[in-house]
């Protein structure tokens, strides 16, 4: 983004739950180290939106990891942006990698990857990951330690 607003959308005001992912606005605002490589995870353990065929609700562990360049995602935004999820009915691919592809095209990070880990639905866990291309040369990368879903056992 290169028009960052004077004062962001969301922060320090009371905002509402957006209806939709699309009507969500995510504010950005500057890289308060530019030029320093670093790495900002994101984690919703508790990510929810509906299934597109029965309606069901359908249940995630998303790990968001970006490299900064100019600007990063304020996280009021983010959360809300993510909460207006709760209504909307996709499949998890499609939830997964448009949120991934949404900030990259936003904020246009150095790198960004997101992992999508979802509850089983029919019985079988689907797990989602995109990245928007190799990783910065140098960058320490955590591994995103969510375990796969075992059931009981």
């Amino acid at each position: 983004m290169t028009d960052l607003p004077t004062q962001p959308l969301h922060l320090g005001q009371t905002s509402a739950l957006p209806a939709s992912p699309e009507e969500a606005v995510l504010d950005y605002v500057p890289n308060p180290r530019p030029g320093k490589p670093y790495l900002v995870r994101f984690t919703a353990p508790e990510f929810t939106s509906l299934c597109p065929v029965t309606g069901q609700p359908d249940f995630a562990h998303l790990v968001i990891d970006y490299a900064p360049a100019a600007t990063i995602v304020e996280s009021k935004s983010l959360k809300l942006f993510l909460g207006a999820f709760r209504n909307h009915a996709a499949f998890h691919e499609d939830c997964t990698v448009g949120i991934g592809q949404r900030l990259f095209d936003e904020m246009k990070p150095v790198w960004l990857r997101i992992g999508g880990y979802w509850y089983p639905r029919g019985g079988i866990p689907i797990d989602v990951f995109w990245q928007s291309g190799e990783p910065p040369v140098g960058m320490w990368l955590p591994v995103q330690d969510v375990p796969g879903y075992r059931g009981r056992g």
